[in-house]
């Protein structure tokens, strides 16, 4: 051992099992690669394809051009509609203007929306749960008439929301939301309109559940926990969240250039753990950040093991 190594303080880091990319996420990075093989550069992609920054800067590298509106997007080029999934609407003017769409929506995502059609051809208002604005949900309600759907953010929300008719409601999740947090309103919808029907199967999805038992399971060992992922990626927030609720202080980093070592003062043991859309590349980044002010000793707490994979849209496997 160096000189400077026994210099620097100890810091014991334990690093969450899963963490990182899921099915997915890592689908729609591989459908924009597999799409740029195909057509060549550039191909144009309506939001941002998952959001991680390093990501989207790597895609945009390799010649994909990253649009809000599909009004951005010249004729005669392709375009992926990204992982959180689009309202019909999108594709619907895709198609009359003629434009090679690939659609990268997470077949998580995907199932939620083939739902929410099936409960407003039954006849009944569906009630989502999730966070205005986030393109998730926005895609979601874009699946149905305007009005079959309202939504749901908070507890109070559930506790005041009053349906035109109560008893015949569905109700449907975001897929990246807080277990504890949707598990609570869906308890006050259930006790207010007992016929409400839930949804086959759970559609906060596995990655998300995964990483958030993860998180819980490794904080109660940590003075702190660091989640490596980006402000507006709603999965990454909530994991922050998570270990919070057990009563560790959490901060959101996006690359290990974001540190703030006088926050880690006093901190013996580190958890750290990725959203479901930040590459293992950014973790290992992280680690040779920390290293570099502390003899670091790495231990991954597993909590569960991920073998999922999705296949990918018809005409890209060969590309």
């Amino acid at each position: 051992m160096s000189e400077q190594e026994t210099a620097l303080p100890r810091l014991e880091l334990l690093i969450a099992a899963p963490r990182g990319f899921c099915a997915g996420v890592d689908r729609a990075i591989v459908i924009v690669e597999r799409a740029l093989r195909k057509y060549g550069a550039p191909v144009y992609v309506r939001h941002e394809i998952v959001h991680n920054k390093y990501v989207v800067d790597d895609l945009r590298a390799k010649g994909a051009i990253f649009v809000e509106e599909l009004d951005a997007v010249p004729d005669g080029v392709p375009v992926v509609f990204s992982a959180h999934g689009v309202p019909k609407a999108v594709p619907a003017k895709a198609e009359a203007r003629g434009l090679d769409y690939v659609d990268a929506t997470c077949p998580l995502v995907s199932k939620v929306h083939r739902q929410a059609e099936r409960q407003v051809e039954a006849g009944r208002h569906i009630l989502f749960i999730g966070h205005k604005g986030h393109p998730e949900v926005v895609g979601t309600f874009g699946q149905v008439p305007e009005g079959e759907m309202s939504l749901i953010e908070t507890e109070e929300d559930a506790r005041t929301i009053t349906p035109a008719d109560p008893g015949n409601l569905a109700y449907l999740t975001q897929t990246t939301l807080s277990v504890d947090d949707t598990a609570a309103i869906i308890a006050i919808l259930e006790e207010r309109f007992p016929a409400i029907v839930a949804p086959k199967g759970e559609d906060i999805c596995y990655a998300t559940s995964n990483r958030q038992a993860a998180v819980k399971a490794m904080a109660k060992d940590c003075d702190a926990v660091i989640v490596i992922g980006a402000p507006n990626s709603s999965n990454s927030m909530r994991l922050v969240e998570c270990a919070e609720r057990e009563g560790t202080k959490a901060m959101l980093i996006q690359r290990g250039g974001d540190i703030d070592f006088g926050w880690l003062e006093e901190v013996k043991t580190l958890g750290l753990t990725a959203g479901a859309s930040a590459p293992e590349v950014l973790v290992r980044e992280v680690v040779d950040a920390l290293s570099e002010r502390f003899t670091v000793q790495e231990r991954e707490v597993e909590t569960a093991r991920e073998n999922i994979s999705f296949k990918l849209p018809r005409g890209l496997e060969a590309a």
